[in-house]
């Protein structure tokens, strides 16, 4: 996965939602140009900012080590 899809994943969910960016700014703590730059897959976006978002649009972020899938 790349911060580019990432930002896409976000940008749609957000869009299908029907909420603009300013309206996810109130609801998440995040600023409106920050939240620009991480749907355009700003590499350098804040972690902390990235996951506010995930958790305010009701996403989940399923993360596993490399060894758990050779299992």
């Amino acid at each position: 996965m790349t911060v580019e899809m990432i930002g896409e994943l976000i940008r749609r969910e957000r869009r299908r939602q029907g909420l603009t960016i300013e309206q996810i700014s109130v609801v998440s703590g995040v600023g409106r140009r920050a939240i620009s730059e991480i749907e355009r897959g700003k590499p350098t976006a804040e972690i902390g900012k990235v996951l506010a978002l995930i958790g305010a649009l009701g996403l989940r972020l399923d993360l596993r080590a490399a060894a758990d899938e050779q299992r």
